[in-house]
């Protein structure tokens, strides 16, 4: 079970990140704090401070088709909002 899904690289996390130390992920639905804390400590060898979770729920999509109305939603996830010791960073683009 992968705890970590993949980081939240928007403009407001971005932001946030560079000033306040805070970076986003995805993580899996049944994570807890504890387990999403040493993933991201084993991962990129930071140290965390805090953690706040919370859990996004999809939302409604309509579309207009030549068919007609086509409906559905995207899928809900939970995302961990996680806030490293001063002076720490993690750089998400060094991979590429």
């Amino acid at each position: 079970m992968s705890i970590l899904k993949k980081p939240l690289i928007t403009e407001k996390m971005t932001k946030a990140g560079e000033k306040l130390g805070h970076y986003g992920f995805v993580v899996d639905y049944k994570a807890n704090k504890i387990e999403i804390k040493l993933a991201i400590e084993k991962m990129y060898n930071v140290t965390v401070e805090r953690i706040n979770t919370m859990r996004v729920p999809g939302k409604l999509k309509t579309r207009y088709t030549k068919t007609g109305v086509t409906t559905g939603s995207t899928g809900s996830y939970k995302k961990a909002v996680v806030t490293l010791k001063k002076g720490e960073t993690i750089d998400f683009y060094s991979n590429i």
